[in-house]
């Protein structure tokens, strides 16, 4: 689930995607306007972006997914994938490949800026919803050479079967509708993060909530479970409780980059504070980490907060 500036309603349309004009990305046009389309897991829209003449935005239900810039996929137009992708930025030196389990796919964005920015990484991406990744696949089309295998499965379950210590970073975007499922929210799924990590690897989550952020405290009580290093990224609205919002949570067994990432978020047109060590102790005022037993869903968006 993201935040955009910009972001229109589609139209329903079932056209297949036409041959692009010469010189264009490939994939759908702006020419031929907005799709809607059911898959499983709800509506999935495709709305042209205003300024991008090549980008979409991705709805499931009318909640905001992904942005795609299919001529720039390095462009990040949400305020929740700029976020992750400093992150992905962080994982390793410039250029060099990094290994990435995404757990929740959508239109595939940080897939695809990762591949950008980073080539030869080998990715894997965890999408429940196969129709969804078709609709994508057909419309949104994969640069040839890029190493992203999708697999149609549960996040967790794909997260149990990764090999120990194979993965460099993993990002959980994992959103039913636009809330958050329980057994992907646990002490016992963070452990499976943390397993599946190599040497210096980090897990990063991105989580919505609001109002008294209760969801978002016990999120970072269930990583301080099992992580020594975490720290958490939102906009000072969103930590007020002024306005639901997206939040970035990251976590590793090694100090994480705190000085350069507080750089990139003061330099991102998005307002963003960085929490972490005792004043991020202190913002999960007493809250419980969440378990297999105990866990819920992250709290629904309040009506109308996407208009």
């Amino acid at each position: 689930m993201g935040r955009s500036n910009r972001a229109g309603r589609a139209r329903t349309e079932t056209e297949p995607a036409t041959t692009a004009p010469a010189g264009s990305p490939g994939g759908r046009t702006h020419a031929q306007g907005p799709l809607a389309r059911p898959v499983a897991s709800g509506l999935a829209e495709l709305v042209p972006d205003r300024d991008r003449p090549a980008a979409w935005t991705l709805l499931l239900d009318g909640a905001p997914q992904s942005l795609v810039d299919l001529a720039d996929p390095g462009h990040l137009g949400f305020e929740y994938q700029r976020r992750l992708g400093h992150l992905i930025d962080l994982a390793a030196p410039p250029g060099k490949p990094i290994t990435v389990l995404h757990l929740g796919g959508g239109a595939l964005t940080l897939a695809r800026y990762t591949a950008a920015t980073r080539p030869r990484s080998r990715q894997q991406v965890a999408e429940i919803d196969p129709e969804l990744t078709e609709l994508v696949r057909a419309e949104l089309p994969l640069e040839r050479g890029w190493q992203i295998k999708v697999r149609g499965a549960d996040a967790r379950a794909v997260l149990e079967r990764t090999p120990e210590g194979s993965v460099d970073l993993v990002i959980a975007d994992i959103f039913s509708g636009a809330r958050t499922p329980a057994h992907c929210a646990t002490v016992e799924f963070a452990a499976l993060a943390a397993r599946a990590l190599a040497p210096g690897g980090r897990y990063a989550a991105n989580i919505a909530d609001g109002g008294a952020l209760s969801f978002a405290r016990s999120q970072v009580a269930t990583l301080l479970a099992v992580f020594p290093e975490v720290c958490l990224t939102a906009d000072p609205a969103v930590l007020r409780g002024k306005r639901f919002g997206n939040l970035i949570l990251a976590a590793a067994q090694q100090p994480l980059p705190l000085d350069e990432l507080g750089r990139r978020v003061a330099s991102d047109s998005y307002l963003g504070r960085i929490e972490h060590g005792r004043p991020l102790a202190d913002f999960t005022a007493g809250a419980a980490p969440a378990t297999d037993a105990t866990a819920a869903p992250s709290p629904a968006p309040p009506p109308g907060v996407f208009r």
